[in-house]
């Protein structure tokens, strides 16, 4: 942990060597981020409330959905990046390091576009906790927390599959963007108001229900609403963790049967 530390301090002080661009990426983060906020204010202040959640339910939804992406992005948002690094040819090299190859794809640059996300995601989060109508006991303040991480870790998992395709095609860069584009306009509303065969695909392909659907839906009261069983709700951050260990085990698969430029 502590050469991780140097290393993603070293990259950061690297980043700030260019202050005004720095702050331009910092800017873009946050208001790609706004967009979307407004975008949904918008949308609640015309049409007060969404498939029987209030506007302030809601409002939790969107945030942790917001929140735990921030955090994805600061975390373990680089192995979205691993077509590029694959045809840079700097696989090849870390794979001659001893250090997993993993860590390596998460430590090779700072991502500022993190900074302002999680700026506008933790202001609309505190926002939403304090209005919301949740009584926040002790239990549900851990289980939001928790749902946090496992909402990191959902997503993680879906960053991982992709990057584990890259390392043999690294022409996945589509749908890496097509795929964030399409968490990012369905991912902060409840997922009950769009048509059943959508709805089934973000919870049981791309799991995308349990990055914050689901774990809000627990926390406001709303478990009646959802296609699946109640259990399954609660246990969301769980699934988080277990598709995250089984992307990673994909992800150690697909290392093992990388072939570089060279053919070996």
């Amino acid at each position: 942990m502590g050469l991780v530390w140097r290393i993603t301090r070293l990259n950061f002080r690297a980043v700030l060597e260019y202050r005004a661009e720095f702050m331009l990426k910092v800017a873009v983060g946050a208001a790609w981020q706004i967009s979307v906020v407004v975008f949904a204010t918008v949308l609640l202040t015309r049409f007060p409330g969404m498939g029987g959640w209030a506007t302030s339910d809601v409002l939790l939804l969107a945030s942790m959905r917001l929140l735990s992406h921030g955090l994805y992005v600061l975390l373990l948002g680089r192995v979205t990046w691993t077509h590029i690094i694959v045809q840079l040819g700097q696989i090849d090299a870390f794979m001659l390091r001893p250090m997993p190859v993993y860590r390596q794809v998460q430590l090779a640059f700072f991502n500022v576009n993190a900074v302002g996300d999680l700026l506008v995601a933790a202001s609309l989060f505190a926002g939403a906790v304090l209005v919301v109508d949740v009584d926040w006991t002790p239990a549900r303040i851990v289980y939001l927390v928790v749902a946090l991480v496992g909402g990191v870790l959902a997503e993680g998992a879906i960053g991982t599959v992709l990057g584990s395709i890259a390392l043999h095609a690294p022409a996945t860069a589509y749908w890496s963007l097509w795929l964030d584009e399409m968490m990012t306009a369905f991912g902060n509303y409840p997922l009950h108001i769009l048509p059943g065969l959508v709805r089934d695909a973000f919870t049981f392909v791309v799991p995308l229900a349990f990055v914050a659907y689901l774990p809000a839906a627990v926390l406001t009261g709303h478990v009646d609403t959802l296609a699946v069983p109640g259990w399954l709700a609660v246990a969301s951050p769980l699934v988080g963790l277990l598709a995250y260990l089984a992307s990673r085990l994909l992800w150690k698969r697909s290392l093992r049967a990388y072939k570089g430029y060279g053919g070996t």
